[in-house]
């Protein structure tokens, strides 16, 4: 066994290096990297290389572990305001669009396998719920930048989704073994099902809570909070889960809690947060690629494929649509949540059970599921870019690239030491003055280092240190940022006329001759207005039609407010709009005019 130990190293650190380094050509070619991940794992599996592995509870465990580090990062890197914004939305997408999805795969797998009730259902629940690493990897790391709450309602919905599918997955393996069910066990699963919520939601909160508290009061190393932090999550996971909890949930929970918290080592931890979920992600991918066995898939391959569309095109849309029907989301919004339904780890981890439960048909099921993942990070993963592009989702960026460093200051002051490298073209370099409330202290220029009052006019490649409110950070990287470039295109996004916010309707309507500006509107300032018509929540890209004009949101600042405004007087073409996915006020404006209309025809003439 000790002879061992080097050519098990040399395998596996290879086929991490392996993974880094294709990680470039997925990039270029647009490829969904954890694809790649999965891919190399089957390559160099049993029908691959030949490297033997189908040890299932260790496949679980080292899935299960890295799917915890990375939903701790993920609630960490979510915003508070964004998870509020987005929470009713995602719940229900993550609760009853979970169960809808599964019912209607139920069905469909029932279908086409001609599997019993029980058994159906089960595999309907194993590729229920969207897969976190999958949904975080491709909006974050992908570089798509969507509408804010289109992206916050993906990502919640895809970090709180597990404990609902988890649920019936294990419950309809309990019906699928018994052969039969009964109340008494449904009771039971329901039991189970409201404290694995219940207690996952509560003590992740509590346990965000105290791992901030005891972080701030610890003197440690500055290298070791990082590591005691991710610890004290995994420490978390386990204990919740030892109580009945869900522990994935409540690390997501505890992430989000820590990550919207001052805390000490805050900006260390998010580096080595970074990296550890990179090879979090790379271990787990790999591992369940190893574990699969590519020659049983040709047995299953086309009806597993079907069931996959159906899944894609049917019964994830129609749970999306009927989950976020109360919520106002435009049709195009709607129709991109359905499509970034990815499936990923998580299903491949719940079609482990089955096998590990003694299931009889455990193997056809894990396969089955194996290639839906497949399938779904195939057709939909490789088309999130163009899918947002053609709904109009994509929020042209402003500004180019920044060169920043955060250096994190002891005593968790109210301020961060930044440090801006000035690249060409940038404001800066074009003479734009520093606001007031930045208080630059030093500028280093071709190694020597000089006070900033007598740098004089800032130089390309000068570094520039300065403490600033973390909340105003976003601000300064305008002044620092190179240019972006911006297609004809992006600068219809935005309109071609700028407009002064403080400035009233009243102004706007005589400018343009506007005559549907109520009387009592018409001293409100356009910024007011905006917020007002979209309901007092406000992003970059929120449009409000305004006779035939369309006032467009550019910037908003950190009060939340809007602090510029673009306008649209020539329309673009118009952007796809998907013929389904009516929300609640669609079809209630479309009920109302049918009425309207057959009243107007009822009446009898003259």
């Amino acid at each position: 066994m000790l002879d061992m130990i080097f050519p098990i190293s040399l395998v596996a650190a290879a086929l991490v290096l392996l993974s880094v380094l294709t990680s470039v050509l997925a990039f270029r070619f647009g490829a969904p990297l954890l694809l790649v991940f999965l891919g190399i794992g089957l390559i160099a599996g049993e029908d691959g290389l030949g490297i033997t592995y189908n040890d299932a509870s260790s496949a679980y465990f080292i899935g299960s572990l890295a799917l915890a580090i990375i939903l701790f990062d993920s609630g960490f890197e979510t915003k508070l305001h964004s998870f509020r914004r987005a929470a009713m939305p995602s719940i229900s997408l993550a609760t009853i669009g979970v169960a809808l999805t599964a019912g209607s795969m139920g069905l469909v797998t029932h279908l086409i396998f001609g599997l019993s009730w029980q058994e159906s259902l089960l595999l309907g629940a194993i590729v229920a719920s969207t897969d976190a690493a999958a949904v975080f990897f491709l909006l974050r790391v992908g570089r798509i930048t969507i509408r804010e709450n289109v992206r916050s309602t993906l990502e919640v919905e895809s970090g709180s989704n597990d404990p609902m599918a988890i649920f019936l997955t294990v419950a309809f393996l309990e019906l699928a073994l018994a052969g039969t069910s009964s109340q008494a066990l449904w009771w039971d699963v329901l039991l189970g099902f409201a404290m694995q919520l219940g207690l996952g939601a509560l003590l992740g909160m509590i346990g965000g809570y105290v791992i901030v508290t005891v972080a701030n009061k610890v003197t440690l190393e500055g290298a070791l909070y990082p590591i005691a932090i991710l610890a004290a999550a995994i420490c978390l996971f386990g204990f919740v889960g030892m109580v009945g909890g869900s522990g994935f949930l409540a690390v997501y929970a505890a992430g989000l809690v820590a990550g919207n918290s001052k805390m000490l080592g805050q900006l260390g931890l998010r580096r080595f947060m970074e990296g550890l979920t990179w090879m979090a992600q790379i271990a787990m991918f790999l591992t369940l690629g190893l574990f699969a066995t590519p020659s049983q898939f040709l047995d299953v391959a086309l009806p597993a494929i079907a069931s996959a569309m159906a899944l894609i095109f049917v019964c994830r849309p129609l749970a999306v649509w009927i989950c976020l029907l109360p919520f106002g989301y435009k049709r195009n919004e709607t129709a991109f949540v359905s499509w970034v339904g990815l499936r990923g780890a998580v299903s491949i981890l719940l079609g482990i059970i089955p096998l590990a439960g003694g299931l009889p048909e455990g193997n056809l099921l894990f396969n089955v599921a194996y290639i839906v993942v497949l399938t779904s990070l195939l057709v939909q993963g490789w088309t999130i870019r163009p899918m947002a592009r053609w709904l109009g989702l994509i929020v042209p960026k402003r500004i180019g690239p920044v060169e920043r460093v955060g250096l994190e200051l002891p005593g968790g002051a109210g301020h961060e030491l930044i440090v801006y490298r000035v690249v060409k073209d940038s404001p800066v370099l074009r003479g734009e003055r520093l606001p007031r409330w930045a208080r630059p202290s030093l500028v280093v220029r071709n190694g020597r280092s000089m006070r900033f009052q007598y740098a004089g006019r800032l130089q390309e490649h000068d570094l520039v240190y300065m403490f600033v409110p973390p909340s105003y950070i976003h601000l300064l990287d305008k002044l620092f940022a190179s240019p972006a470039e911006l297609t004809q295109d992006d600068a219809d996004f935005y309109g071609g006329f700028s407009l002064e916010p403080s400035k009233t309707m009243s102004a706007l309507a005589q400018a343009y001759g506007l005559r549907t500006i109520p009387d009592d509107q018409k001293d409100v300032s356009i910024a007011d207005y905006m917020k007002q018509k979209l309901g007092g929540g406000v992003e970059v890209g929120d449009r409000v039609g305004c006779g035939g004009l369309d006032l467009v949101v550019r910037e908003v600042n950190q009060h939340g407010s809007v602090s510029e405004v673009g306008l649209v007087v020539d329309q673009p073409d118009a952007q796809a709009q998907i013929p389904l996915f009516l929300s609640g006020k669609d079809m209630w404006l479309w009920a109302r005019q049918k009425i309207s209309r057959r009243s107007v025809e009822a009446e009898p003439d003259d």
